[in-house]
Order: C-alpha cells, then sequence, then structure tokens
C-alpha cells in the first residue's frame, strides 16, 4: 500500500486533476495494477455505439481548469498593498475566472442575501465566512454565495474560516490554513477569488471573532465597509479532456454486487503547485487495491460480485461517481452496497464511519474480526464524498475514513512520506471485513 501511494503521488502524475494528462495516466496504471491482481475488468458500453467491451474504463468529456504559475493577491491600504504568501497566507480558488481586479473590501458575514444588509458592495472584494452560522438549518453552498456576490456587483470575493470553529469543523480538524478546492461553479457564473488564512482576515475585521459569535446567534447583519484593500491577479485556462473511471470485477456466485469505491483524483498542479494527494485520496486508492489483491489471492467466492471503482472528478462535485451511477456496470437494484473509502493514511489512529440505508450494527460488527472494536466511531450520513451519489440512488453506503486531524488536506504538503502504515493497515482489514460480512448477510 505504502508502495503503490508513492507512486501515485510521484511527479510523473502530477497531482492527478480530473481531465489531464497526468489523470489519464493514473487511470492507465489502475488498470495496469487491476490486471496484475487477477481481476477483470468491468464490461462497459462505449456512449456512442452502444458497443459493449471489456475495457474497464469509463468516461466522459470534462473541462480542467488551471491557474498560471505566480499568482498575486495583495492586501493593505489602497495607496500601499502588499504581496502574501501563495500557500501559506491564501489559495485562489482554483476554478475561479482570471483575476485582474483592485477594489476595497467589504465583510458580509457568511455571505447570505441577509447578512448583506444596506452595506453596497458594487465594485468591491466581499470577504466571507465559510460555512453557514450555527443557528441556520437551511442548506449554504460556496456556490451559492459566489452567485448571490455576483449578483449584487462585486467584482471579486476572499472567504476565510472563522476563529470560531463549529463542532464539524472540530471534528474534521479544520484550521486557519487555507486549502485547495473548487467553487463548483461554470465559467459564466463565477468570480476571482480566493481563500484566505484566518490570520489575515483578522487583520482585516479586527473584530472578526466577536462578529462571528453575534451571526451565530442572532440574525441581525454584522457587515460592513472595510479600511482594506485587496488585488487579486492571475490567469485561469480551462481545456476539455477526459474524465475516466476505472472498474474491474470479482466474479461472485449471485446476482448481487458489492462496490468498492475510491477516488483517484486530487488538484494536480496548478498556480505553481502541485498537490501530490498522497492521503487524499491515494491512501484510500491503494487500500481498495490492497482489499482487492487479498480477495482474489485468497481464491474465496462470494456470492456478491464485488465491483472495484476507481473515480475521478470526486473533488470536481463527485463528477465520477455520478457517471457511474448514470451507468452502472451492474444495475443498482442490484447492488448491496457501495463501501467509499477516503483519506484513509492520516489521523489518530480511529475510524470514522459514516452509515446510510443499513443499520449501524452491520458496521460494527465489522470492527471485531478486524480487531477495531474500540477504535470506530460510528455516525449516520457522511458529508461529501463519492458514496453521495449512491445514497441519492437508494443504495445503501458505508464511508470509512481515518479518525483525526488531516493537516495536510488539500494542501501541496500531502506526501507519501505522512502517511501512517498502520492506520492503512488497520482500514484495509476494516474494509475486508466488511466485505466478508455484507457477503454472508442475507
Amino acid at each position: 500500500m505504502q508502495a503503490d501511494i508513492a507512486a501515485l503521488s510521484a511527479p510523473e502524475f502530477q497531482g492527478r486533476q480530473a481531465g489531464t494528462e497526468g489523470d489519464r495516466r493514473s487511470a492507465a496504471w489502475i488498470g495496469d495494477r487491476f490486471r496484475s491482481i487477477g481481476l477483470a475488468l468491468a464490461t462497459i458500453a462505449d456512449r456512442l455505439s452502444g458497443d459493449q467491451a471489456p475495457t474497464g474504463f469509463m468516461t466522459s468529456v470534462v473541462t480542467a481548469p488551471v491557474i498560471d504559475t505566480d499568482p498575486v493577491l495583495r492586501l493593505g491600504s489602497a495607496m500601499s498593498l502588499h504581496t502574501i504568501q501563495l500557500g501559506t497566507d491564501y489559495l485562489p480558488v482554483l476554478d475561479s475566472s482570471s483575476a485582474d481586479v483592485q477594489a476595497p473590501i467589504v465583510f458580509v458575514g457568511y455571505g447570505t442575501g441577509e447578512e448583506y444588509g444596506n452595506v453596497e458592495v458594487t465594485n468591491c472584494i466581499v470577504l466571507f465566512l465559510r460555512g453557514k452560522p450555527e443557528r441556520a438549518t437551511a442548506a449554504l453552498s460556496h456556490a451559492d454565495k459566489v452567485r448571490l456576490a455576483r449578483a449584487k456587483g462585486a467584482a471579486g470575493y476572499l472567504t476565510a474560516t472563522g476563529p470560531i470553529l463549529g463542532p464539524y469543523e472540530i471534528r474534521r480538524g479544520v484550521t486557519g490554513t487555507p486549502r485547495a478546492f473548487y467553487a463548483q461553479l461554470p465559467e459564466s457564473e463565477t468570480l476571482p477569488g480566493a481563500w484566505i488564512s484566518t490570520q489575515r482576515a483578522e487583520t482585516i475585521v479586527s473584530d472578526l471573532r466577536e462578529r462571528q459569535a453575534k451571526l451565530n446567534t442572532e440574525p441581525s447583519p454584522q457587515s460592513i465597509r472595510t479600511e482594506h484593500y485587496a488585488g487579486l491577479h492571475w490567469q485561469t485556462h480551462r481545456r476539455e479532456g477526459l474524465l475516466i473511471n476505472v472498474v474491474a470485477l470479482l466474479p461472485g456466485t449471485g446476482s448481487e454486487a458489492i462496490v468498492i469505491g475510491a477516488h483517484r483524483d486530487h488538484f494536480g498542479s496548478t498556480a505553481g503547485l502541485v498537490f501530490p494527494g498522497a492521503d487524499d485520496n491515494a491512501s484510500g486508492t491503494a487500500v481498495m487495491l490492497e482489499v482487492a489483491r487479498l480477495l482474489t489471492s485468497s481464491g474465496w467466492r462470494s456470492k456478491h460480485t464485488i465491483l472495484f471503482v476507481s473515480f475521478s472528478g470526486e473533488e470536481r462535485d463527485l463528477l465520477g461517481s455520478r457517471l457511474y451511477v448514470a451507468r452502472p456496470a451492474m444495475p443498482l437494484t442490484r447492488t448491496k452496497a457501495m463501501i467509499n473509502i477516503d483519506h484513509a493514511g492520516v489521523g489518530n489512529g480511529r475510524l470514522t464511519v459514516g452509515v446510510t440505508g443499513l443499520d449501524k450494527t452491520t458496521a460494527q460488527a465489522a470492527g471485531q474480526p478486524a480487531g477495531l472494536p474500540d477504535k470506530l466511531d460510528l455516525f449516520g450520513f457522511f458529508p461529501g464524498g463519492d458514496h453521495v451519489p449512491f445514497k441519492e440512488a437508494g443504495v445503501p453506503t458505508i464511508t470509512v475514513v481515518s479518525g483525526g486531524v488531516h493537516p495536510h488536506f488539500h494542501r501541496p504538503t500531502d506526501t507519501a512520506d505522512t502517511i501512517d502504515p498502520e492506520i492503512l493497515r488497520n482500514v484495509a482489514r476494516y474494509v475486508l471485513a466488511l466485505v466478508w460480512h455484507l457477503s454472508d448477510a442475507p
């Protein structure tokens, strides 16, 4: 598993961004690994001709955004802007539009409509907090915030994690450091944008903690026009390429299937940075390959066909898993469960397990033969990840993530040398036990 992680996160694959040559090479590498393990590649129908062929590769066209080397973000007064540090102080939102703007900064709370109040933001750069107020119940996406800012006339945006973390953020080890992500918006709807550090946000809004505390408990706007300006300067290019899922199978004796999936893609090489994606998610991919190797070499025959799927496009709004659900290798009505493995190589030694459509005792029971009965933290729906389209389609899901803080999550420092081999072994044992348990269940 460590060797597989080192290979996938090596410079050859350039961070495996969906739609790029690096990810195409990683898909071919996965296909070769499946074959070397002794798995058969799944029969995938060609969308154009309808022909069936055992290629194992499921494809669709995707646009890959890439930001030129040396983006610049400056902060300060109107007359004195200073360049801040890429990677530490900020990261461009990786699918934001090209930027060449300098404007005053207006703080707009969490970026909801009610929080703009009467503050004018036309031709300004808005600063909004990530997430939503603790009191809010309605869903609020980053894309919604950007659309609203654009509709109100903003010229660009900054976003930051607030100094007050919510329970989910604490559990996931969120820090004030900016991380790579996509706004998940078409080019026609986006704005130039960047994620800045919490520390930088607090230099712009000196009483940010107090304002966030009020936003979390009161419906009154906390928006203010700050004394600070920002300058955003970079060029974004968009190129079409192939999104590629790789699908292999271990035939069973019955007519039902279990899907074991892990996304392969990451953020690629952009803005002069390379995102290796060792923990996220070369680690989950390596666990999937190890489970496949163990099941194949053991000679064990499940009554369920086991489908192994290397998804691409997870970081792009789950495009790969949505593609699979639209064109499954076996009917979803005959898919007993989907097991998703994500960032499985770093943490505190515990496993976070999200369960939908199944009794939690199913997931708990697998902990005993895996030697992990006291290291499982069971939850219901786990937000985000390639299990989501399966859940939405009515397929039961089990998501396995290594618990605790992932300090290199969505950062260029997510390299193979940060992986804990004991955590990898525990995740692999647990997934193997899950497969055996699900295969024996009625």
